[in-house]
């Protein structure tokens, strides 16, 4: 795709930029100790690590393995953001025995759950924060989301029982926009990335359908087009009442127009609330079968 000088100059300073906010050195330790081999599988398939940052910062990951000691591809689940900012310190990690991690434990992935900066056990700075809805900056915020993403990522490839490439990277509602971040900046150890209900600023004052700015959230989907490199997989229930159809199709015809690759899918009405779509009881039935087709199908390397 041609751009114009001024195009061509953000893209690369936004390149840059990209680099430059995930260029940081991530180091692992067991928040948990493993239990000893002959264990039972409950006790020794869930760990608990902390992913230390360079510059100080300390990430909280929920480790599941399969009931193999070979090497296994890792999955990396990214949560989401909740509309009060009282709830981020309540959060906590996602579960082994959750729908969405036995999914991926079935088919042989090790699953991880970061919890990232400022949220839950985590603590620390809320790094992704965009800086209000009156001047949102949602661009700079999905960077900050995909740092910590890529540190866990970085981390945990170390482990003997991961392999140390081809990574797949799952984000819903804000962790899928830093998800769709991460797809803009390098990333060679990741081989695919999957957007379940992608965005950030959904749920205005906690209202459903009220979104703070989307535009700007259009606009920064145009930015990460321009430089992603790797095809993904985007997911959007028609019930969604953070990001609505209109919403959705807009980041996606902003992404893919500046030149990112996606391939997109809706289906209909989930349960009452189709943001939970990925998390909720009964969603794997649904975005299950897209996810398959898209891994199958995917090359296991695209930088």
């Amino acid at each position: 795709m041609n751009h114009s000088p001024n195009v061509a100059s953000f893209i690369t300073n936004a390149a840059g930029l990209a680099l430059c906010v995930l260029a940081s050195r991530a180091s692992i330790a067991a928040d948990t100790p493993a239990a000893p081999a002959g264990a039972p599988v409950s006790e020794r398939r869930e760990q608990s690590f902390a992913v230390r940052m360079d510059n100080g910062s300390r990430i909280l990951v929920r480790l599941c393995r399969p009931g193999t000691d070979m090497p296994a591809r890792l999955v990396v689940i990214n949560h989401g953001s909740p509309p009060d900012p009282a709830a981020r310190p309540r959060m906590q990690p996602g579960r082994c025995d959750e729908e969405a991690a036995q999914w991926f434990l079935t088919r042989g992935y090790v699953v991880a759950f970061p919890l990232r900066r400022g949220y839950g056990a985590t603590g620390g700075e809320w790094a992704e924060t965009y800086g209000g809805c009156d001047h949102a900056d949602y661009f700079h915020a999905g960077l900050q989301t995909a740092r910590d993403i890529d540190a866990a990522v970085q981390a945990l490839t170390t482990l003997p029982f991961v392999r140390p490439d081809d990574v797949v990277v799952v984000g819903q509602s804000a962790g899928g926009w830093g998800t769709i971040a991460y797809d803009s900046a390098p990333h060679p150890k990741v081989s695919a990335f999957i957007v379940m209900a992608g965005g950030r600023g959904g749920h205005l004052h906690d209202h459903p359908n009220e979104n703070c700015q989307p535009e700007r959230l259009a606009e920064a989907a145009t930015h990460y087009g321009a430089t992603a490199t790797t095809p993904m997989l985007w997911v959007y229930a028609l019930n969604d009442t953070f990001f609505n159809p209109r919403i959705a199709q807009a980041l996606y015809t902003s992404f893919t127009g500046a030149g990112g690759l996606a391939e997109f899918h809706q289906p209909g009405r989930f349960d009452g609330e189709g943001h939970q779509l990925f998390f909720g009881k009964g969603g794997s039935a649904i975005w299950g079968p897209l996810v398959e087709k898209y891994l199958t199908e995917l090359p296991a390397s695209n930088q």
